[in-house]
């Protein structure tokens, strides 16, 4: 004879069974009413890109960027930490071809160090470019690096850092994720194509006349328009050159047009080739080296 215990477990077991069975059938009915379809091709492009869900590709994350490559709303060529390597595996995915691609590195456009600016002002008000930017007569230049690295706090990669109130890019630690360049409120970063491990840039971005330009900066563009001339890589916006990196070309030499700028606005940033350190490799070193954060290469026509 069955006791009252017993049948009191075989209750409470055939219970849980029959409310597994209830939530079993659920959850069967709800994962079909309910099924989202996930295409294949985002799931693949998904897995092929970095995961660095940086926005540098102008959509919020990788997946977002994924469902627009896959829906054709997209170039497979946005990816900047995924560089070449990803557009390639991304055209594979999508059947289609691309072509060459670069990486994209951020650019300054400004050259003036604390001591190269003129017309400085005492600040006192929330130590950031933000703020600062709002406030009339911060210094002399409205177009040059603040200096208060809201562009290094941005990046989450350590490829920027603040030397004498200069904003200056890391490039072996650079992925061009635009972080910086979307935080500038003075936007005088850009992201250009790096199609060699150097590139010229235009280290300026102030738009006045000459001599309104000396009176704010002693390294700021003069608008000459003499670089320009001796070149079409270069064409005028205004007073200010602008490089035209379509035309770029990585092995053309471009010591004429920087040999023909006065204020010396136009110089390489990323890494010296074998022959920029082949060119000082037999120069004599001092005997005690001082922390200037330059080399001798940095003197004749580097920065940033």
């Amino acid at each position: 004879m069955l006791t009252t215990t017993t049948i009191t477990i075989l209750l409470a077991a055939a219970s849980l069974s029959l409310l597994s069975i209830v939530a079993a059938c659920i959850l069967g009915w709800a994962n079909r009413v309910f099924y989202v379809h996930v295409d294949p091709k985002v799931v693949a492009i998904n897995n092929a890109l970095p995961g660095a869900n940086c926005g540098g590709c102008g959509y919020v994350g990788c997946g977002e960027y994924a469902e627009a490559v896959a829906n054709k709303k997209a170039p497979v060529t946005l990816c900047g930490p995924g560089g070449a390597s990803c557009a390639a595996a991304l055209a594979e995915i999508m059947g289609v071809e691309v072509d060459a691609t670069y990486p994209y590195r951020a650019a300054i456009h400004c050259s003036a160090t604390w001591k190269e600016r003129l017309g400085r002002a005492e600040y006192h008000g929330e130590m950031t470019c933000a703020a600062a930017n709002l406030v009339g007569g911060y210094q002399g230049c409205t177009y040059g690096c603040l200096g208060l690295g809201d562009c290094v706090r941005a990046c989450n990669y350590d490829a920027i850092h603040m030397i004498d109130g200069l904003a200056k890019v890391d490039y072996s630690h650079c992925i061009g994720c635009r972080a910086c360049e979307n935080v500038c409120p003075r936007n005088i970063i850009s992201m250009i194509p790096f199609k060699s491990d150097r590139m010229l840039v235009v280290a300026c971005s102030n738009r006045d006349f000459g001599n309104d330009v000396r009176a704010v900066c002693k390294t700021g563009c003069i608008g000459c328009k003499r670089c320009a001339q001796k070149n079409d890589l270069i064409q005028m916006n205004g007073n200010l050159p602008v490089i035209n990196y379509d035309l770029y070309q990585p092995d053309a030499d471009y010591q004429p047009i920087m040999g023909n700028c006065s204020m010396e606005s136009l110089f390489f940033i990323g890494k010296p080739t074998p022959k920029d350190l082949a060119a000082v490799a037999d120069e004599e070193m001092p005997d005690r080296i001082e922390a200037d954060f330059k080399t001798t290469v940095d003197d004749t026509e580097w920065r940033g």
